[in-house]
């Protein structure tokens, strides 16, 4: 495999400049599209409510549902990404995800809808480990190397925000089901893009593929992503919630068991113990872990404290997202050719919790300009210094017949990250918020003030998890990428 990879490298730098970065821009269009499906739907939620018949119990699996097949299955995409060769990954993840899309904008009846969203999930499981091994892949020049992890990274942090605008403006603009149906045409410049332009890869069609470790292994991250996904909801003492983690965590230690058994793991474990990659995995779960959070929080606070319209709320994270996408494609791919993957990551993580704990001085009264804008625009800096050198580190510790794997695990690390930052963060301003009303009852706005205290204590906490990450980045992470790569033999 590493052969076959080195041929395809020297084939692609051959191809010439304008190929590969015509390549990689409808690589990271399918990235987009598979992050931004993650959050759009959910401002259209009360719009697809009573169209479709979900009740309030039921309506956030149309969220859940896609979070649970996407991070479930991800490292069985990356794996068989490896065996069938990414472009074909990639190629077959965005043909079947259009045609989900398709099923959910038609869908009539609330099972229909959350079965559509589960198959999204299953195709962008697909998807995303293809992307980034095939840019990994394609450029080798340090620098080059440097400004695509950029351009990727801009897109894909900045999906969740982008997919909570362009849901507020499709929802209020046109309908709720164009959230599922602009899949379709965006779905369809990727696959004519992707087959003029994309590097094809040869797989591991000899290879045998890990059965007992993929059974173990995706059951386990189901469970697992299910328990912490759906703790918000049923909350931490719930006896589904507590065996789901149970059987959840006994899995995985399964997997890890079979892992060192097997001739052909799914998941070699030289890939998590690497002190690099694993580094890199580590910062990736915390930085999802404090984003999304503070998405959750702050779409409450700008809708349900300061009245703000759907279409507002999403325009509203613009500073994030035009922070992020300017600073990841000109800033951190010119300091990552200057500065160590670890100081950039570790800094980045203390840009962020600057900009949670900015968040902690919110009260009823807040105005956007003063209290809101300064903390997304430090925010857009740090996940902007954080997700390129990720990227780069986790790609660079990596062998190249793992790449698909890896790429894996850097996405499931952000979909883990992530849920367990929806759902802890969201309990801990719950419960907050609670004990504030027992403590202050009546009066006027008691509701409002004890949803922002809730908030300002969970973005404390989010804070103190960044800075802790970012002394464990450190520490782990002491890698160079921005010497030349060569693909391992």
């Amino acid at each position: 495999m590493a052969t076959t990879d080195a041929a395809t490298s020297a084939a692609q730098t051959e191809r010439g400049p304008s190929s590969r970065w015509t390549g990689l821009a409808v690589i990271s269009l399918a990235q987009l599209m598979v992050t931004l499906d993650s959050t759009i739907i959910a401002v259209a939620l009360p719009s697809a409510q009573d169209e479709v018949g979900l009740t309030d119990v039921s309506r956030q699996w149309a969220v859940t549902a896609y979070a649970l097949t996407f991070g479930g299955l991800l490292l069985l995409g990356g794996r068989i990404g490896d065996h069938m060769g990414r472009k074909w990954s990639l190629i077959i993840g965005v043909a079947g995800f259009a045609v989900a899309s398709a099923l959910g904008g038609a869908a009539g009846t609330a099972e229909l809808l959350v079965a559509a969203r589960a198959l999204q999930g299953v195709f962008a499981a697909l998807i995303a480990p293809a992307t980034l091994s095939l840019i990994s892949l394609t450029f080798l020049d340090p620098g080059e190397r440097a400004r695509a992890f950029g351009i990727f990274t801009a897109t894909s942090m900045s999906g969740g925000a982008t997919g909570l605008v362009l849901g507020g403006a499709l929802t209020t603009l046109v309908d709720w089901r164009w959230c599922l149906y602009v899949n379709v045409p965006i779905a369809l410049v990727i696959l004519i893009g992707g087959w003029l332009t994309v590097p094809s890869t040869h797989g591991r069609h000899g290879a045998r593929l890990d059965v007992p470790g993929a059974v173990l292994g995706t059951l386990g991250l189901l469970a697992v992503i299910y328990g912490l996904g759906e703790a918000g909801n049923l909350g931490w003492s719930s006896p589904i919630i507590i065996g789901a983690l149970l059987v959840g965590v006994l899995l995985l230690a399964s997997f890890v068991v079979v892992e060192t058994k097997v001739s052909a793991p799914m998941l070699p474990l030289r890939v998590l113990t690497n002190r690099n990659s694993g580094g890199a995995f580590l910062a990736m779960a915390i930085s999802a872990f404090c984003m999304l959070g503070m998405f959750l929080g702050m779409t409450y606070q700008l809708q349900s404290v300061m009245g703000y319209k759907a279409i507002q709320a999403g325009l509203a994270f613009l500073a994030y997202i035009v922070t992020a996408a300017i600073y990841s494609t000109r800033v951190a791919p010119k300091l990552l050719l200057r500065v160590r993957p670890g100081v950039m990551i570790s800094s980045g993580l203390v840009i962020s919790a600057i900009g949670l704990f900015l968040l902690t001085r919110l009260t009823p009264e807040s105005t956007y300009l003063v209290d809101i804008f300064p903390a997304l625009f430090l925010f857009g800096i740090g996940v902007g210094n954080i997700a390129v050198p990720i990227f780069s580190t986790a790609m660079s510790a990596a062998d190249s017949r793992d790449a698909g794997i890896v790429s894996a695990v850097v996405s499931t690390s952000q979909q883990i990250g992530g849920s367990i930052g929806t759902a802890l963060l969201n309990t801990v301003s719950t419960v907050t918020a609670a004990g504030y009303l027992l403590s202050h009852p009546g009066g006027t706005g008691a509701a409002s003030a004890a949803m922002v205290h809730g908030l300002t204590v969970a973005c404390a906490v989010a804070g103190g998890v960044a800075l802790v990450g970012a002394i464990a980045a450190r520490l782990l992470i002491d890698i160079d990428p921005r010497k030349k790569q060569t693909v391992s033999s």
